[in-house]
């Protein structure tokens, strides 16, 4: 049985990061992670016959919870690309980009996805199907350095090191083809009690080494800046640090490393300033969803400040 766009992906603080964008009724906005459409559903009550959405998703499995609304676009693709393809539908600017980060409830439910823990099946974890890496590419072919480098650094996995040597000499005796066999490996490297903690911590690395979803974030909110008109907002919701690092810094600085230039004065032109402090889902909410408990929601004002990539 197929999924329902309400059991496809729950959407987390639905509310607020809707809220965040401030609707103008005829304006024209962006979900660039479409997923079950829970936040785009949300955005289009607040507009009206001459409003615009415009949404992304790159998983093809999304496109069967398409909106059938004249106000609405579905667009199959990777938000990375997100300023040409509005170009395509004749979008130079909006007025708001909504992004809910990670990984569906559905990705992680489909067992031959590859990209949960629970179920012994391929080492997959493409949000694209038809992209080139897979986790078996990364299991496999990546040398041990690189494997070290991607578990430290998108796992924050202390023991990366020793997971890599396992893995490369586990994989010279023969291929590591599925999550359980991948799962036996490095289980003995984790604490009995703790296991499926870091195991996650495992997999959401190899995720993002696939998908390469921090380099994808980046090229959006650097679009964002230039896509939204002043006085417009930029709604994000991240589920770890290193999403959420990334966004605060660019809202702080419209920078992602080093430092900003300032003027005379000591004051520093940035595309974006901050609406108010951080959001977080309530006890409520998480008990509701579960998954809902790492979400991190901010909010952003586009200022008048030119910005080009």
């Amino acid at each position: 049985m197929s999924d329902t766009p309400q059991t496809y992906h729950i959407p987390v603080l639905l509310k607020e990061s809707v809220a965040g964008l401030n609707i103008k009724p005829d304006g024209t906005y962006v979900d660039v992670t479409f997923g079950g459409g829970g936040h785009s559903r949300e955005i289009l009550k607040n507009l009206n016959e001459n409003g615009r959405l415009y949404a992304f998703d790159q998983d093809a499995d999304a496109l069967q919870n398409k909106i059938d609304d004249l106000r609405f676009t579905l667009i199959e693709g990777n938000f990375a690309n997100m300023r040409n393809y509005l170009r395509l539908e004749g979008v130079k600017e909006v007025d708001g980009i909504l992004a809910d980060l990670g990984i569906s409830s559905h990705q992680i439910n489909q067992p031959k996805r590859g990209f949960s823990t629970r179920y012994d099946e391929k080492l997959d974890m493409r949000m694209d199907k038809s992209a080139g890496l897979s986790a078996y590419e990364v299991v496999n072919q990546y040398d041990e350095y690189e494997l070290r480098k991607i578990f430290f650094q998108y796992g924050d996995l202390k023991n990366a090191s020793t997971l890599a040597k396992s893995i490369v000499k586990a994989r010279s005796e023969k291929p590591i083809e599925t999550t359980g066999e991948l799962n036996e490996i490095v289980s003995k490297h984790f604490p009995k009690l703790k296991t499926n903690k870091f195991l996650a911590k495992l997999y959401q690395a190899i995720r993002i080494e696939v998908n390469g979803e921090l380099e994808a974030l980046k090229k959006m909110l650097h679009q964002a800046a230039i896509l939204i008109k002043p006085g417009g907002r930029l709604s994000v919701i991240s589920y770890h640090s290193l999403e959420d690092r990334l966004v605060k810094r660019f809202i702080r600085d419209g920078l992602f490393e080093g430092q900003p230039e300032k003027d005379f004065y000591g004051n520093i032109s940035v595309p974006f300033k901050k609406t108010g402090k951080l959001i977080v889902p309530t006890e409520v909410e998480i008990a509701q969803n579960p998954r809902a408990r790492s979400a991190r929601l901010r909010i952003a004002e586009r200022t008048e400040e030119a910005f080009e990539l």
